[in-house]
């Protein structure tokens, strides 16, 4: 399958990685594709391409939207969003405000009863986007190994092919999915990554993750 990931930070590199590494085609988009650090992750990953986010979007059977919360909308935008029709797209994405955090956490930039993407959802309707991956940090994000087992993603989104294709994917990828059901689920699942962001700040533990237990 061919993916295209929009953005090129280091959520971007290490999705792109991840799926190289399970024998994908992969092509990073970037508002500048021969910047150094795109170049340098290439060399470092045979095989894989580069290009604008028009170029990775057009390029992708499957997207993956890997930038900062308040660059998602310009992101999109500049994939021509005609090109984004019809297609799954992993929604890495939180609302993360620009103020620090305040005895370790952080603020949102949407209102309680909306999410970043809801709003995405609505700049492109007829794209398919898959909240997942963004209640955990990059290092943990492909393979995960906890003494207590696989950890679990939540997801959500309105397309129930798309959420079952990103579920195979997260296996894959050594997750167990639990699906919250439709896109407003994410109004729960984004402030997830503030929960998660707090150990961080409080005692620099970065690598945990979140788990549901059932009885």
């Amino acid at each position: 399958m061919k993916i295209g990931i929009i953005g090129s930070g280091i959520v971007a590199q290490v999705m792109g990685r991840a799926f190289l590494t399970e024998g994908e085609e992969v092509m990073i988009g970037s508002r500048e594709p021969q910047k150094d650090s795109i170049k340098k992750w290439k060399a470092e990953n045979p095989g894989a391409k580069s290009g604008t986010f028009a170029e990775a979007a057009v390029f992708g059977e499957l997207l993956v939207l890997a930038v900062a919360g308040h660059a998602a909308v310009q992101a999109l935008e500049a994939t021509g969003l005609k090109n984004l029709e019809g297609k799954t797209i992993i929604d890495i994405t939180n609302p993360l405000s620009h103020e620090p955090p305040v005895n370790g956490v952080l603020k949102l930039s949407t209102a309680s009863n909306t999410s970043l993407m809801e709003e995405l959802q609505l700049l492109v309707p007829k794209a398919k986007f898959v909240k997942a991956f963004n209640t955990v940090g990059n290092t943990q994000m492909y393979k995960p190994s906890y003494k207590e087992g696989r950890p679990s993603m939540f997801i959500c989104g309105n397309d129930a092919t798309a959420k079952k294709q990103v579920a195979k994917i997260l296996d894959v990828f050594g997750w167990e999915t639990e699906d919250m059901g439709s896109a407003e689920a994410a109004r729960a699942i984004e402030p997830l990554c503030v929960l998660w962001c707090i150990p961080g700040f409080l005692r620099n533990q970065w690598t945990h993750a979140f788990k549901m237990l059932k009885a």
